[in-house]
């Protein structure tokens, strides 16, 4: 006798009526019929995975065994605030009236930006001298924060790429701005490879194109990588950040054209590109962002992996180690997220964007802070063993140099910034007490500048030879030319959030409980 037929119903969890509220369509039109009103939805179907059994004589004993425990998912937009209701918060920030607050910051940033532009330009005019290389230390300062803003950038390619292909739907809130983050840092990185050459206007003979001496680079030296690793970095992320940027654009053009204001439109109107919202623009935007996420995700792996390689083939005690490039990729993500909390949560507060960076999203940060932190601290134990495991007195006395020598006080400010304090992430009274967390990242930045700063100038300083040993100390010019940096950063910053959607209007929307038919039930 053969059993009876099993069939399959879907069932809401509540008597919602049919009917749906602004925005979310009728319960039973997802599946092309409208159900009488009140009563829940039920749909014939076995190949939908929600569905559910009939009770029947087999498999009536397995599901009383089976209680599957309800998991609630994270509110990331809370208030159940509307799509109308987003598009105003996001795009009132570009058409309000500039306030004062962003002039004087701008003000301020403008005139430390100068500081760069400045020193630069002094040493160009008079040389490389300025700065305060001195044998055996000819890498110093210029090549800390190169590395240093490499490692900031590295956030934004992991929250926009690789976070997309893992479905991670918490990064939207935080894509843009991270994203924005990435360009800006790859720009202030770009500076000081370029300067510390020398001869500025030879830097083209750092690209493989053909020149009148014949002179071709030399392919085996990873500061040769660095430049295609860098210049592919920065167009990626140049390009993964506009074509994000796509439609919220054309909300800004459609928005500013209804107000009157038609040359603003006409701007945004040319960087949209024709988009209308169609079937099809969505489905090549879509397509765009996923190839994009997928070229862009190894290049997070690889470039600071590059970048560890200036390091890790040559010769000096305490660079010439395998565990260099999943240490400095880890530094890396690491200063980056604590690079984005110290810009967003300022711009939560001032924009009052409590609603759509939830504390769920700040959770989320500290929390792959606390993990990548914790990545660095037992890279830096690591580092102690493979000197004592190998046996080598020259890698020995290297870290036993860093710890105890004198640049000691570099080294502990760097444990103290990078490995005790993001394990106060651990306990959830410290996430939720945003200014702690905000006074954290600044710590964690700060330690991971002290982290380059140890790694370059301490194994320079006392190599081989003792003769050629030395002690390095910057010259004002670099000072200067390096804290500049901060302030160019901030300009193009505030430039962004003054003109662009800081936040991702229809990747929000897309998050929200009306973007999902089945949100109530």
């Amino acid at each position: 006798m053969k059993p009876e037929p099993t069939t399959f119903r879907i069932e809401a969890l509540d008597d919602a009526p049919a009917t749906g509220s602004a925005g979310v369509p009728p319960a039973g039109l997802y599946f092309g019929r409208a159900n009488p009103p009140g009563e829940p939805f039920r749909a014939s179907n076995a190949s939908h995975a929600s569905a559910q059994p009939e009770a029947s004589p087999y498999l009536a004993p397995i599901l009383d065994e089976v209680s599957p425990a309800h998991l609630p998912r994270p509110t990331l937009v809370e208030n159940n605030r509307s799509f109308s209701w987003i598009t105003d918060k996001i795009c009132g920030i570009i058409e309000g009236k500039t306030p004062a607050w962003w002039w004087a910051c701008f003000i301020v940033a403008a005139f430390v930006a100068s500081w760069t532009v400045m020193g630069l330009i002094y040493l160009v005019s008079t040389g490389v001298g300025v700065w305060g290389h001195r044998n055996p230390i000819n890498w110093a300062w210029d090549i800390v924060n190169f590395v240093f803003w490499i490692g900031i950038g590295h956030a934004g390619t992991l929250i926009s790429a690789i976070l997309c292909l893992l479905r991670q739907k918490w990064r939207t809130s935080i894509s843009r701005a991270a994203e924005a983050m990435t360009i800006f840092a790859v720009i202030c990185a770009g500076i000081f490879p370029a300067f510390h050459i020398g001869r500025v206007w030879f830097a083209w003979f750092l690209f493989p194109i053909p020149n009148s001496n014949y002179i071709w680079q030399n392919f085996r030296s990873p500061l040769e990588w660095d430049v295609f690793a860098v210049s592919t970095y920065g167009t990626v992320s140049v390009l993964f950040w506009y074509v994000g940027l796509i439609p919220d654009l054309a909300i800004l053009r459609e928005r500013f054209f209804n107000a009157g204001r038609k040359f603003r439109a006409k701007i945004y109107g040319i960087f949209a590109m024709g988009w209308r919202g169609s079937n099809r623009h969505w489905s090549n935007y879509e397509m765009a962002y996923l190839i994009l996420a997928g070229v862009s995700t190894p290049l997070v792996l690889s470039v600071h992996t590059i970048v560890s390689f200036d390091f890790a083939v040559s010769l000096i005690p305490g660079w010439h180690t395998t565990i260099f490039p999943p240490y400095f990729v880890a530094g890396a993500i690491f200063s980056g997220f604590g690079m984005v909390l110290m810009l967003m949560l300022p711009l939560r507060a001032v924009f009052h964007l409590e609603d759509l960076i939830t504390q769920y999203h700040i959770d989320c940060m500290c929390k792959i802070t606390l993990a990548t932190g914790s990545i660095v601290g037992y890279a830096y134990m690591m580092e102690f063993f493979i000197a004592w495991y190998g046996a080598n007195p020259y890698e020995g006395f290297t870290f036993i140099n860093r710890a105890f020598g004198p640049y000691a006080w570099a080294y502990w400010i760097m444990i103290s910034c990078n490995v005790i304090t993001p394990q106060l992430f651990w306990f959830k009274r410290v996430r939720q007490n945003l200014t702690l967390v905000w006074v954290l990242t600044i710590f964690v930045n700060i330690g991971m500048w002290f982290e380059r700063f140890v790694i370059i100038v301490t194994s320079l300083a006392r190599d081989f030879l003792p003769s050629s040993w030395g002690y390095y100390s910057p010259s004002v010019v670099e000072i200067f030319t390096f804290f500049g940096t901060f302030g160019l950063f901030s300009v193009l910053f505030l430039l962004f959030i003054r003109f662009l959607p800081i936040l991702p209007i229809a990747e929000l929307k897309a998050v929200t409980p009306q973007a999902d038919a089945f949100a109530h039930h």
